[in-house]
């Protein structure tokens, strides 16, 4: 199982949301750069980064602070937010991005996730984000009346390559974890799922751990990393055991 560093970009800054609030921001660092190479010496196996503000206007904001942060590793990033057709998932992937992360498109246009999925076979990523039971698109401000698993079917239908799954309520917000609706996800696709959200400390590693077996390929962690509640050596360790 994956631990994933996350790097969430609004204004140029690293910053964390509570619960995807767009105000109420806590700011983590002014260089991306520096970030995510400070997240590969630590170890990171992998990098998810999202524009924020790319998801909020619909359209790519940070594209080029994005691309200096994937030419300064060699670990594979993963990226979503404000990606919305396309060109803009031609021009990340032909950048050395390794996975696209469509969110608010996938649930409107599922068809346009169709044709990237077969054009670029395991390169296209769905984010579920959730509100209770339903989707939430646009960078979290806005509800569809779309059932998360109803959507998942689809989208699995479509060729997705994976789902980055979020329970909003509790990103950002060190609750911990919470596995109902991700089991039930696990149950209802067979492509593999990444859970984004609630892990604060070591112990949720292990207690997201059996899930393993049941289709759960690695979890995403912002907030925890930043401010010293879980260890990514330690998370790792736990992770990879």
């Amino acid at each position: 199982m994956l631990v994933i560093p996350a790097i969430d970009l609004k204004d140029g800054r690293c910053v964390r949301l509570y619960q995807g609030d767009y105000a109420r921001e806590t700011v983590y660092g002014e260089d991306p750069v520096a970030q995510i190479r400070a997240f590969v010496r630590e170890g990171a196996p992998k990098i998810h980064i999202v524009d924020l503000s790319g998801a909020r206007e619909g359209r790519p904001v940070h594209l080029e602070i994005i691309l200096s942060m994937v030419r300064a590793v060699e670990v594979p990033v993963e990226v979503g937010g404000g990606i919305r057709d396309l060109p803009t998932i031609e021009r990340y992937l032909e950048a050395g991005v390794a996975q696209v992360i469509l969110g608010t498109v996938a649930c409107r246009e599922p068809e346009l996730v169709r044709r990237a999925a077969a054009r670029f076979p395991g390169r296209i990523l769905v984010s579920l984000d959730v509100r209770g039971e339903r989707v939430a698109v646009s960078g979290w401000t806005q509800a569809e009346d779309l059932h998360y698993l109803e959507l998942a079917r689809t989208l699995e239908q479509a060729g997705v390559a994976g789902f980055i799954f979020t329970e909003i309520e509790r990103d950002g917000t060190g609750k911990g974890v919470y596995t109902q609706r991700l089991e039930r996800l696990l149950e209802t696709v067979e492509v593999p799922v990444t859970l984004a959200g609630g892990v604060s400390t070591v112990e949720d590693i292990r207690r997201l751990k059996p899930l393993e077996g049941k289709g759960l390929s690695g979890v995403i962690v912002g907030r925890a990393l930043y401010e010293g509640t879980l260890s990514l050596s330690e998370a790792l360790k736990v992770a990879q055991s």
